[in-house]
């Protein structure tokens, strides 16, 4: 075993997570910054430390992680639930309060958009109760402090900020009538000790989570998800995960944009027939581009199944150059793509796409964003073709190889996956080593 892959091995040991997912550059980073607080000699002699100290060992796993979440990020998911939770709530005819799970729940703006959601659909704070659990200590303590800076609140759509927030000194403060709903606790989803983990909840959130593990301890995340949620229950995700659950036994609802799914076989309880679930948004047609431009990439072969596979070899030598990257307009577009994207605003960042294809040479962004959104939309086998042609443009995209694995993985293809997440991990070294 080298000295780094001990540590990848803790790692995912500890906290499930893939080195693959992320690239070893990312944990060789953390290492580095760790190594130099404690005074480290080498690797060998903060291994040592790493042995025999609880303290240092989620220093780690705090040096790892970076949270990176927002007020109603994913907002028709919220939506979503509000209308969902009064459904549940009449099924339920006073019997009990909802109980709802985040988790991970990060530094706590998941949790209380869950809680302000539910106000705005009219429910009375005695009407649910919010638990949210998170790895990291340190999050959990800006969480229940409820101050948060401008980088949590994004987008356009900021009433709530007026309706649920008092300005102070370094930010806003979550108003106590929010955060007297959700309860902090921390804790790994994958301790089968863990208290929540006994529990069934009839609205459970676990977004851009399991994208990070590999492929068996998704499996295992999945199921302990599937055990949280009530058999009438749904559980929301995050855009990446949907194609991964179709293989545990669950199922979407139905609802665009909300990232939303229930056990299979429970479309017809009354709780979510209450509510008239919209269709889902159809992929729009992206033309392609002039004949002076790059040609298609040949679609690999298909497997007897049906099932696409990426060769094992490396992409083949193309003999136009690389796309050079956006510059001016072209960045601000693409730029505004993403914003569209990470608002829900999936129809209006297709058009925006649509509009970068038509004025400018093809880039590999433009291609992952919809793949992404056809993959939001319903529309894996639509998905797959645009992330291809990203990583035609772009061999290394590291988040549409990310993407295009977890589909594979969804679809039976687990070595498939794993050249994918290797690539991209050999990617984030090769980028280290550069810089």
């Amino acid at each position: 075993m080298t000295e780094d892959s001990r540590f990848f091995a803790f790692l995912k040991d500890r906290i499930g997570l893939d080195v693959a997912s992320v690239g070893e550059a990312i944990i060789e980073r953390a290492l580095r910054q760790r190594r130099m607080v404690v005074k480290a000699i080498d690797h060998a002699d903060y291994w040592q430390l790493l042995q025999r100290s609880a303290e240092e060992q989620q220093a780690l796993i705090e040096a790892v992680i970076v949270p990176e979440t927002w007020f109603f990020r994913y907002p028709e998911s919220f939506a979503t639930l509000g209308k969902l939770a009064t459904a549940r709530l009449t099924h339920l005819n006073g019997a009990r309060p909802l109980r709802i799970l985040s988790l991970p729940c990060s530094t706590g703006e998941e949790p209380y958009s869950i809680a302000m959601a539910l106000f705005d659909a009219g429910l009375q704070a005695q009407q649910f109760k919010i638990e949210a659990v998170d790895i990291s200590p340190l999050s959990l303590q800006r969480a229940r402090r409820g101050v948060y800076g401008k980088n949590s609140f994004r987008g356009d759509q900021l009433s709530f900020r007026e309706r649920y927030f008092i300005p102070v000194e370094d930010g806003y403060r979550v108003e106590d009538r929010v955060r007297e709903r959700v309860s902090f606790q921390a804790g790994n989803m994958l301790d089968p000790t863990l208290p929540v983990a006994q529990s069934a909840y009839d609205f459970v959130f676990c977004r851009n989570l399991l994208i990070y593990f590999d492929v068996d301890t998704q499996r295992r995340g999945f199921e302990v998800l599937k055990r949280m949620t009530h058999n009438d229950g749904v559980l929301f995700i995050g855009p990446a995960e949907g194609s991964l659950l179709g293989r545990m036994g669950m199922t979407s609802i139905g609802i665009a944009q909300s990232f939303a799914f229930r056990h299979q076989g429970e479309a017809d309880t009354e709780p979510l027939t209450v509510i008239a679930a919209s269709p889902a948004a159809a992929p729009l047609p992206v033309e392609p581009p002039p004949a002076s431009k790059k040609p298609a990439p040949v679609p690999p072969a298909r497997s007897p199944g049906g099932v696409r596979f990426l060769p094992t070899s490396q992409p083949a030598t193309r003999s136009a150059a690389p796309a050079l990257p956006a510059t001016g307009e072209a960045a601000a577009l693409l730029d505004s793509i993403k914003k569209l994207a990470n608002e829900g605003k999936s129809a209006d960042a297709k058009l925006a796409c649509e509009q970068y294809l038509k004025r400018y040479e093809p880039v590999a962004p433009v291609f992952y964003w919809l793949g992404l959104l056809s993959e939001v939309g319903g529309d894996v086998i639509g998905a797959q073709g645009f992330y291809r042609k990203a990583l035609y443009l772009e061999p290394q995209h590291p988040e549409a190889l990310a993407q295009l694995a977890a589909i594979l993985a969804a679809q039976g293809d687990s070595a498939g996956a794993r050249r994918l997440q290797e690539r991209a991990a050999r990617g984030v070294n090769k980028e280290g080593r550069n810089r």
